[in-house]
């Protein structure tokens, strides 16, 4: 548990340097953050910590379940359990397989819909900053 803490210090750390000023409006007015949207009606998302400087969510995608379209502001994340994932973005759709245990992050507005096509439960941790 104690390298799990740790580790989100450090990708916090890393966030609060790394974030964008200059974030895409447009995208944030026109789709739902990642607690906002769900799949078919149902959140995936919940709020595990909030504060005036961070909010952290949990994400949980049993086998066939995804993400609607959404916007991320500027974010790290921590893979709890992985599995294999089908993306959209603006560029295209492809097929990635993400480890438990992978660190990722982003320090501008990303935009993305996701779907758990493999076969096992997939959680995540993502940390936005303020």
């Amino acid at each position: 548990m104690k390298l799990l803490q740790l580790t989100i210090f450090t990708l916090f750390i890393s966030l609060m340097w790394s974030c964008s000023s200059d974030p895409s409006e447009k995208a944030k007015g026109q789709l739902p953050d990642p607690l906002e949207a769900g799949w078919e009606g149902e959140s995936v998302c919940e709020v595990v910590e909030e504060n005036e400087k961070i909010r952290i969510l949990k994400c949980t995608f049993p086998p066939g379940v995804g993400h609607e379209k959404h916007y991320h502001d500027p974010h790290v994340g921590y893979t709890l359990a992985g599995g294999k994932f089908r993306i959209t973005t603006d560029n295209g759709t492809k097929e990635v397989n993400v480890p438990g245990g992978n660190t990722f992050s982003n320090d501008v507005v990303t935009t993305h819909e996701v779907l758990n096509i493999g076969e096992t439960t997939a959680q995540f941790l993502i940390i936005e900053y303020k």
